[in-house]
Order: C-alpha cells, then sequence, then structure tokens
C-alpha cells in the first residue's frame, strides 16, 4: 500500500483530494493508498445527507468567517481543525475479500484500528455506534465511507487536542446519533486523546503496511474539483 501524507493548502483542496483518489483508483490509475492530513484552521464539513441549517450554527460560522463545507461521504457533521489527525483508506474491493459490504468494511477496518490504537494509547479502545472509536464511552474517532464498483474510500478522524469549546458553538446538537451518544453534549461526549500527532501516523502506516510513498499526485484533478465542486454554495448548502 502507498503512504501519502499530503496537507494540501486550503480546506476544499484537502477534500477534494479524497475524492479525486478514490475516482483515480476506480479507473485503475492508482492502487491502494493511506494518506493522512491535518488542518490548519476551522472548517465544518458535513456529511453528505445532512442539512445544513440543522446541523450548524450558522451565524456564528459567518461571523466568525469559519467555512461550512460537504464532504462526498457519509455520516454527521464535524469540525475539523488544529488537533484533529484524519486519514483515508483507498481500497480495493475484491470477491474474496472482507469488504463486500458496508457492515462487514466497518468491522473490518475499525477492528485493525481499534487493535492499533488500544496498543499504542494502552487504552480500551473499543467500537462503538457503528463506526466511531471511544474509550469509556467517550469518542475519540468517527469514520465514513464511499464505495464504487471496485474500489471504496474509508476516512476518519482522531481527536488529539481539538478545543471542543468551538465544537459547541459552530455545532447544533446532532439530528442523528448513536444510542451509546445518552444525549450529551459535545464537550461531555468528545474526548481528545493528548498525544503527539508525531505518533499517529506511523502507527496507522505500520498497521496498513502503506510504506511505499505515492509519488504521482493528480494536483490539477484535485485544484478543479475544489474550484468547481467544493468550493460551489450550491453543493455545500444544497440540502
Amino acid at each position: 500500500m502507498y503512504f501519502c501524507d499530503l496537507t494540501l493548502s486550503s480546506p476544499e483542496e484537502n477534500l477534494s483530494c479524497d475524492e479525486v483518489l478514490l475516482e483515480s483508483a476506480e479507473r485503475g490509475e492508482v492502487c491502494e493508498v493511506l494518506r493522512v492530513w491535518e488542518p490548519d484552521r476551522y472548517f465544518v464539513v458535513l456529511g453528505y445527507g445532512n442539512n445544513a441549517v440543522a446541523e450548524v450554527n450558522l451565524s456564528f460560522c459567518q461571523e466568525n468567517n469559519i467555512p461550512v463545507l460537504r464532504r462526498f461521504t457519509g455520516g454527521g457533521t464535524v469540525l475539523q481543525g488544529p488537533g484533529c489527525i484524519n486519514y483515508s483508506l483507498i481500497l480495493r474491493i475484491t470477491e474474496a475479500g472482507p469488504l463486500q459490504s458496508i457492515s462487514s468494511t466497518n468491522a473490518f477496518i475499525l477492528q485493525r484500528h481499534r487493535a492499533t490504537f488500544a496498543a499504542l494509547l494502552e487504552a480500551p479502545v473499543k467500537i462503538a455506534g457503528q463506526t466511531d472509536l471511544a474509550i469509556g464511552g467517550l469518542k475519540i474517532s468517527g469514520n465514513a465511507q464511499r464505495r464504487k464498483k471496485h474500489s471504496l474510500i474509508f476516512h476518519g478522524t482522531l481527536l488529539l487536542d481539538l478545543d471542543i469549546s468551538v465544537v459547541e458553538k459552530t455545532l447544533a446538537f446532532p439530528s442523528k446519533h448513536p444510542a451509546y451518544r445518552l444525549n450529551r453534549s459535545h464537550s461531555d461526549f468528545l474526548l481528545n486523546l493528548k498525544v503527539p500527532h508525531s505518533t499517529i501516523k506511523p502507527a496507522l502506516a505500520k498497521c496498513w503496511s502503506a510504506h511505499e510513498p505515492l509519488s504521482t499526485i493528480p494536483f490539477d484533478q484535485i485544484k478543479a474539483l475544489a474550484r468547481d465542486k467544493y468550493r460551489d454554495p450550491k453543493w455545500n448548502l444544497r440540502l
């Protein structure tokens, strides 16, 4: 598997990159890839089917110049920003492999991540809800996927030292939430791991045997998709 440590210059390009890598894999132009990236500013990311009015404090975001964007995968609305580390797995779907369905893919990947981070953190990491990782009932990671015929993307965020007070100000209480949340506020539900960012990337790379650098990156396609889709209010605020 290829390893791609790539944080682009804008939130829109970082979202675009994931979609371009998946489409490139589907066309057979790239093989399996693990990408990691770290946002340097705050921005809200809606899941594919989320309604911005219901999920986001739009007035606060507008007043504080916090972009509200939409990704092309499902799941809930999140705040990205300093203190988050993101990963994206581009994987091939094979006939005899463990990625035949949404549920089997969730189980396969999250089990590997649970074991990796339990060992790294020396903590009882558990799979919670359908796509979360948690410690002591507190969420440390949320994840989502998008499937094509031959390839899929499974991506997620790990909370390291995100300012949770900004989450409270930007995001409403989610319209859909897992039972283990127990109706808790963001501050009472989210947990920062408080570990160095430098420990996460090698742990993920080892987990997926992702050692060869990805040398060919379609930057022109990424920039074009960011311009034409991820900067377009008709996409970001379509619901």
